[in-house]
């Protein structure tokens, strides 16, 4: 059972599958409000996949995912991405896009055929842009950008939908310390100052800690321990979720707890 039943965002006994190949099995949990929840666990965990069930992109086989208090799968497109944006896994722009271009895409949920471009469209862009640090490069070409900035313009795209939550499939991939720090300093941003609900999944259990507020770890497509960092991160959680022997320490600086892995267990 989910520690916050009544997040606007949950999932209840869910079950995806590629086929016959179960991948998550009876997963129930919910997201707090206005809090950055993170997803992690080992490779394989069924993390991405049961992102890709909240966010709509993947049907469960059993269970329900609910938002605002009714199934996603029964509500209109579009007013789940007037709600709920998006940011996938190493997103590619089509060639020759510029920034701007791109984050005004994040728009069309809010746009139909009698009512396309307007000032609010305009004012929304030119917010988000402003919002992540972007507007400097609005009109760069988005294949011209560093992979640090890249990842800021798909993230600004997802604040100009505005959405109230925001789901990121590990936003960090393939970017160095300096600018995977760089990201996730914005999406902190986005939640402490505009007030956004995030989800993510992070592969680096200690930038998980540092910016979580609530932590949720699976192994083997199961649910098997969710709460704040400094309750739950201890060396039994590094044997049971990751495999691992290791040290928990506290961050004399950041005030909060730090791995120190030092070596796999055989299962």
């Amino acid at each position: 059972m989910s520690l916050y039943p009544e997040s606007r965002l949950t999932g209840e006994g869910l079950r995806l599958s590629y086929g016959e190949r179960n991948v998550v099995e009876n997963l129930s949990v919910g997201f707090p409000d206005g809090k950055v929840t993170v997803i992690v666990g080992a490779n394989a965990c069924g993390k991405s996949t049961a992102l890709r069930a909240f966010s709509r992109l993947m049907k469960p086989e059993g269970g329900v995912v609910t938002l605002d208090g009714k199934s996603i799968a029964d509500r209109p497109s579009r007013e789940v991405a007037k709600t709920l944006g998006l940011l996938p896994q190493s997103p590619i722009a089509p060639e020759g896009l510029s920034v701007r271009d791109l984050v005004a895409r994040g728009r069309h949920p809010h746009q139909s055929w009698w009512k396309q471009w307007s000032d609010d469209d305009k004012i929304a862009v030119d917010a988000a842009l402003e919002a992540t640090g972007m507007l400097d490069l609005a009109d760069r070409d988005v294949d011209e950008l560093s992979g640090g900035q890249r990842q800021r313009a798909w993230i600004a795209m997802a604040v100009a939908q505005e959405t109230d939550l925001l789901l990121l499939d590990e936003p960090t991939t393939y970017l160095d310390i300096a600018h995977q720090l760089d990201v996730l300093d914005l999406v902190a941003r986005l939640n402490r100052e505009l007030g956004r609900t995030i989800v993510m999944v992070l592969h680096d259990l200690n930038l998980a800690i540092r910016y979580a507020d609530h932590i949720v770890a699976m192994r083997g497509g199961k649910l098997i321990v969710e709460g704040p960092p400094e309750e739950i991160i201890t060396r039994e959680f590094l044997a049971e979720v990751f495999g691992v022997a290791g040290e928990v320490v506290m961050d004399p600086i950041m005030g909060h707890p730090v791995v120190l892995p030092h070596s796999t267990i055989a299962r």
